[in-house]
C-alpha cells in the first residue's frame, strides 16, 4: 500500500520556523554540533514523512493529520511533529509497528555513527586506488561512506541519512511494503532516493555490501551476523540491545568478528521483526504516545516487589542490566551483581561477537563477568 504525503509542502510557513525551533530544542541538549547534521535537521521536513500518528485523550486514542479539514487539529498534529518526542505511526492488530523516534535520540545516534571518520578512512584508500586504476586504465572506485539501516518507519532518518552523505550511499530496509511503499514516497517528495528495501532486517542487504556503517532503529536480541559479514573492515554497527545502544567496530567480517561498548543514553524501540510478514491491517489507534519498556504481567511484578528493594526497581540502571543478562541471572542474582559492583551505568558494559559466540559483558570481555546473548 502505497501513498502519497499529505500536509504543508516543505517550505511552506510555518513549517520552516517549526524546524530551525526543533533545531534549537537539539541544540539545547548537545547534539547537532556538527553544521552537517544541523543542515540536514534545518532543511528536511519531517512533517512529510509524518502525515498522521495518534495521540492519548481522555476519551481514547486520537489520528492526528496534516490533512484534517480542522485547522485546529492540523495546528496540533504540526506541533506534534515538530515537538522533540516520538510518534506512533502505524499498528497492526493493537500492536505498535512502527514509530517516529525522539528527534534528539536520532540526532545523537546519527552523530555517534562517525560518518566522516569512515569518509576520511575511505577518501585516503581511494586515492591510493583511483591513482592505481588511472595508471592501469581501469575504473576508480565509488566514493563515500556506505550505510545500511535497519527499520525504515516513516523514511525520515532515510532522508537525514541521504542528505548528509547522498542517497546513493544509503540503504534502508524494513519487513513490509505497507511500510516501505508510503516511505519510498515520502523521500522521493522531499528529493531523495536512496535504496529502499522490503525484506527481512536480520539479513541485511548483500546485494549494496560492503557497508561502512549500519544503524538500526529497532530493537534486538542479539546482533545479527549476517550484518557483521556485509561490514567493511573496521565498519561502525549503532543497534538498540538491552535498553542502551551497542556500538560494535567490525574487526574480521569475513570470521564474523566485532566488539564494542554500550552508549550512556537510554533507548526503547519498537523490536525487530523477521521472517514473513502478516497480512496488513489499516493503522488502529492503540498505541501509546510514547514508546517505552516492554510491559511484564502482574504475578512477575509482584514477585520481584516482594524479593527486591524499591529502590532497583526504580533505577534504570538496574532495570538495564536485568534486560541485558535475563537470559542467564535470575533478577536476585542481577540485583546481587547490580549492588557488588556499585550500580554500574551502560557504559561500562560491552558486546563482543566472534563466530556464533555472542556474549554481553561488564568492564572488559576477559573479565569474570560475560553473559551469552540470545542465539549464542
Amino acid at each position: 500500500m502505497s501513498g502519497t504525503p499529505s500536509g504543508p509542502e516543505p517550505d511552506h510557513e510555518p513549517t520552516a520556523a517549526a524546524r530551525a525551533e526543533l533545531v534549537r530544542q537539539i541544540r539545547a541538549d548537545g547534539h547537532l554540533g556538527d553544521p552537517r547534521w544541523r543542515a540536514a535537521f534545518q532543511e528536511v521536513p519531517r512533517h512529510l514523512f509524518v502525515p498522521y500518528y495518534f495521540v492519548a485523550t481522555p476519551r481514547g486514542y486520537q489520528r492526528l493529520s496534516g490533512s484534517d479539514p480542522d485547522p485546529e487539529r492540523r495546528e496540533r498534529w504540526l506541533e506534534g511533529v515538530y515537538t522533540d518526542g516520538a510518534l506512533a505511526t502505524y499498528m497492526r492488530d493493537g500492536e505498535l509497528v512502527s514509530t517516529s523516534s525522539q528527534p534528539s535520540l536520532m540526532a545523537m545516534m546519527l552523530e555517534e555513527l562517525h560518518v566522516e571518520e569512515a569518509e576520511e578512512a575511505k577518501e585516503a584508500k581511494e586515492a591510493k586506488e583511483a591513482k592505481e586504476a588511472k595508471e592501469t586504465g581501469g575504473q576508480p572506485p565509488d566514493t563515500g561512506c556506505r550505510v545500511l539501516e535497519i527499520g525504515t518507519g516513516t523514511g525520515y532518518n532515510a532522508a537525514l541519512l541521504s542528505h548528509r552523505l547522498g542517497a546513493g550511499h544509503v540503504t534502508t530496509v524494513d519487513l513490509d511494503e505497507e511500510i516501505t511503499g508510503p516511505a519510498r514516497d515520502r523521500l522521493a517528495a522531499a528529493g531523495h532516493r536512496p535504496t529502499v528495501v522490503t525484506g527481512d532486517g536480520a539479513r541485511g542487504c548483500p546485494e549494496r555490501a560492503p557497508y561502512d556503517r549500519i544503524i538500526a532503529t529497532c530493537a534486538l536480541p542479539a546482533v545479527p551476523s549476517a550484518w557483521i559479514a556485509q561490514s567493511a573492515p573496521g565498519a561502525l554497527i549503532l543497534a538498540p540491545l538491552a535498553t542502551g545502544l551497542i556500538a560494535l567496530r567490525v574487526t574480521d567480517p569475513e570470521a564474523v568478528r566485532a566488539e564494542g561498548r554500550f552508549l550512556p543514553t537510554p533507548a526503547y524501540f519498537v523490536p525487530l521483526r523477521t521472517g514473513p510478514a502478516p497480512t496488513a491491517q489499516p493503522p488502529r489507534p492503540e498505541a501509546p504516545e510514547q514508546p517505552g519498556p516492554p510491559a511484564e504481567s502482574d504475578g512477575h511484578q509482584r514477585s520481584l516487589r516482594h524479593h527486591l528493594p524499591r529502590e532497583a526497581l526504580r533505577d534504570d540502571r538496574f532495570q538495564f542490566l536485568r534486560a541485558l543478562t535475563a537470559n542467564t541471572l535470575t533478577p536476585d542474582e542481577a540485583h546481587t551483581l547490580w549492588r557488588r559492583q556499585n550500580r554500574p551505568h551502560r557504559e561500562r558494559f560491552g558486546v563482543t561477537v566472534h563466530g556464533a559466540c555472542q556474549y554481553a559483558w561488564l568492564d572488559s570481555p576477559e573479565g569474570p563477568h560475560r553473559w551469552a546473548l540470545p542465539g549464542s
